[in-house]
């Protein structure tokens, strides 16, 4: 839980969530994994699942699947969310000095808001 918690302010703490609300992400987080490594993507709601996508950007988590035959001659996937314990320990052990920092750029496109993307987009169509 510790280096989650880590990880996470090496991650979207540089992106500016407070410390509070990682906190109750990486509870989030733990609830759906445990001592486990691996969730089925059935349990995930479809909000549970945009956070999940969300972590998988960070490099925090990665899915796999795996196809079962049915007993009816079907072919069955199953969908698993798998947690990058090695990622995690990594980006839990960067020092405070050698964090990296939000890239200047990247942040001025995330505080544009959505009226701006909009306009951008209907003048590049003209």
């Amino acid at each position: 839980m510790e280096e989650l918690v880590l990880a996470l302010k090496n991650t979207l703490g540089k992106k500016g969530m407070q410390e509070n609300d990682i906190g109750r992400l990486a509870e989030y987080i733990m609830s759906f994994f445990g001592y486990t490594d691996a969730v089925i993507d059935n349990r995930l709601t479809s909000e549970d699942r945009d956070v999940f996508y969300m972590l998988e950007e960070e490099g925090l988590v990665t899915t796999t699947e795996e196809e079962v035959h049915l007993k009816k001659g079907k072919m069955w996937r199953i969908h698993y969310w798998i947690l990058k314990k090695d990622q995690i320990f990594r980006l839990a052990a960067i020092p405070e000095e050698k964090r990296p920092e939000e890239d200047e750029l990247a942040s001025i496109y995330e505080r544009m808001s959505q009226e701006v993307w909009s306009s951008r987009g209907s003048s590049q169509a003209e």
